[in-house]
């Protein structure tokens, strides 16, 4: 098990900073590639947002203004990836067939975000995505629900400011359903190779499924052993504690599935766990459905 292919949609210099240090980190742990990817919008998708009562020279004006704000948008990231990886010493360049060293590339495309976003990240080991309050990103975190909803992939939620370390000690958010397992089998490569592995569980946090005992039996086959501790809710907040509990563990990423105990929707109005994790992680949060 290993991870070859790492993809890192960005939208602006503000929150592309901190996950593309995170994603040259990673890549380097893997010798693996990192494609970063700039999505300009299509002008002509403004035309039916414009309505009627525009003139053709007035929609021609938004049209070249959008443009030239995302030719923008793409210079300052393209000339923000040279930079951070001429600090990081990652070789610039696409990916080629039995290279064993970190590389990266810059990609500019034009389509709707959340769509070429997910057909991209279905082709990626790892979508790694900037933390939607960075820069507060409203694109960041259209593209982080284009992953995790339709790509079948795994997500991972990049923090606020660059990370020091990924993997080295992480935590398995655990309640039983089969979207935490398929976290915890995207994070394996992981968490084979982490040095301390702690999983996390807690009552109000559980649903009918295997238990954290037998998720730490299942992953001993795979050489690891894991710690169990419990969490409690934080001022009745199971995502507060469930952080809580990652942050008392020291760990420098999570596990979780997403949005497994209710709809989107209902989450997105009332809260829950992931709505909580998203909106308040300070460390890597790996997620998948």
């Amino acid at each position: 098990m290993s991870v070859r292919k790492f993809l890192l949609p960005v939208s602006s210099s503000a929150s592309a900073e901190a996950a593309l240090h995170a994603g040259l980190m990673l890549a380097k742990m893997w010798n693996a590639h990192l494609e970063v990817l700039y999505i300009s919008a299509d002008s002509r998708e403004i035309v039916p947002i414009a309505g009627e009562g525009l003139s053709g020279a007035m929609i021609e004006e938004m049209m070249s203004a959008t443009e030239r704000e995302s030719g923008s948008r793409a210079a300052s990231l393209r000339e923000l990836f040279y930079a951070v990886t001429e600090e990081q010493v990652v070789t610039v360049g696409d990916a080629l067939p039995g290279r064993n060293e970190p590389s990266a590339s810059f990609t500019t495309m034009t389509g709707r975000e959340d769509q070429v976003v997910a057909h991209r990240a279905r082709l990626s080991d790892l979508t790694i995505v900037p933390h939607p309050l960075a820069g507060e990103d409203v694109a960041a975190a259209d593209a982080l629900h284009a992953v995790i909803f339709d790509s079948g992939r795994p997500v991972l939620l990049a923090p606020v400011v660059p990370p020091e370390s990924i993997g080295k000690r992480i935590a398995i958010a655990w309640n039983g359903t089969a979207f935490a397992a398929s976290a915890l089998a995207s994070a394996m490569p992981f968490v084979r190779q982490a040095e301390a592995v702690c999983i996390l569980h807690s009552p109000e946090y559980f649903r009918p499924g295997p238990s954290a005992v037998e998720v730490a039996e299942y992953i001993s086959h795979h050489g690891v052993t894991a710690e169990i501790r419990t969490f409690y809710p934080r001022n009745r907040v199971v995502g507060a504690g469930l952080l809580a509990g990652a942050v008392e563990f020291g760990a420098d990423m999570m596990t979780m599935g997403a949005y497994s105990t209710t709809s989107r929707l209902r989450q997105l109005i009332l809260g829950g766990v992931t709505r909580h994790v998203l909106e308040n992680a300070t460390l890597p949060v790996l997620m998948n459905r």
